[in-house]
């Protein structure tokens, strides 16, 4: 019997989408295929990471293409692509371009890999999942957005340099939106299974919850000419690899809720049972006062996103 390995999928060969193909390559869970509408970007990309193979010592092969047949039969696809904000950029105009591309980009996947499960990473990120969804025509099990995985990381970050401590004993976990109304869960932040609330006190912790919430912001300002690369991209590895190893790892990403959490129809961070079928399980964890109110808000600004949509015609 033939083997089959698996195959991954990169849409967007920009500094995020070839990060990611080249984490990919280099774990070896499947072959790559960067695709962008820019083919010599996409295969000279795509060529230097097949040549680190001979040094970091990998077999996956990685191919780069602007051709959609080229990524017939995809497990997994991680669409980033994309206009990033630009100065004289609105926020009705980068909606507008995004949703757009992600359209387009979603009809050659469906006709393509109509069996793949699809990772979002365009931004706004919860409205494009919702215009993903909308276009693959796929269960919901099958369309997951790239958020919660990265700001959590980047909470982690945030306390294990406040307590100095190893990044590997942190556990944290941010719901919400993706954007200054996520929702970082202190509560449910555990260093070395100690609950940080024993470890700080109140205004450091909030000191660190505002950090991760202009985490993204923080790394523009000093970047000046681009936004962060290297943490979206691992993000998004981490998730595909849950999927196509059926980890059943518990991770935070934006589904499509059907009422958990008292939201229904839109996409929003939650933690989920990431495994072979994409999203096995919401977890419906439960939540403070406070909490559910920072969650109602946050999924409040993802609503007036999606209403944006339809008062652009999109």
């Amino acid at each position: 019997m033939a083997f089959r390995r698996k195959r991954i999928s990169v849409i967007g060969a920009g500094q995020v989408g070839a990060t990611c193909a080249l984490m990919l390559a280099s774990r070896g869970v499947g072959d790559v295929v960067l695709l962008d509408i820019n083919q010599g970007a996409a295969q000279g990309k795509a060529l230097d990471i097949l040549q680190t193979a001979a040094v970091e010592l990998f077999d996956s092969q990685v191919a780069g293409t602007a051709n959609w047949a080229d990524t017939a039969g995809s497990d997994v696809v991680v669409l980033t692509a994309g206009s990033p904000r630009r100065p004289g950029l609105t926020r009705d105009d980068l909606l507008s371009i995004n949703a757009r591309v992600v359209a387009a980009c979603c009809r050659e996947i469906a006709e393509r890999s109509p069996q793949a499960v699809v990772i979002v990473v365009t931004n706004p990120l919860d409205a494009m999942c919702f215009v993903a969804k909308r276009e693959l025509g796929f269960p919901r099990e099958r369309v997951l957005g790239m958020a919660g995985v990265l700001d959590s990381a980047r909470f982690r970050t945030f306390v294990a340099l406040e307590l100095r401590v190893s990044v590997r004993d942190v556990q944290a976990l941010v719901m919400g939106g993706h954007g200054d109304s996520m929702v970082p869960m202190p509560r449910h932040c555990f260093v070395g299974g100690v609950p940080l609330t024993e470890l700080l006190p109140p205004e450091r912790i909030q000191a660190l919850v505002e950090r991760a919430r202009r985490g993204g912001d923080e790394i523009v300002k000093l970047l000046e000419t681009g936004s962060a690369f290297y943490a979206p991209a691992a993000s998004v590895v981490q998730m595909a690899e849950a999927v196509l190893l059926d980890q059943r790892r518990v991770l935070p990403c934006a589904a499509l809720l059907e009422g958990e959490f008292g939201v229904s129809g839109l996409f929003v961070g939650v933690p989920c049972v990431l495994g072979g079928r994409g999203l096995e399980q919401v977890c419906d964890i439960s939540l403070d006062d406070d909490e559910r109110a920072a969650f109602e808000h946050s999924a409040s600004r993802v609503r007036a996103l999606v209403d944006d949509l339809a008062r652009l015609g999109l």
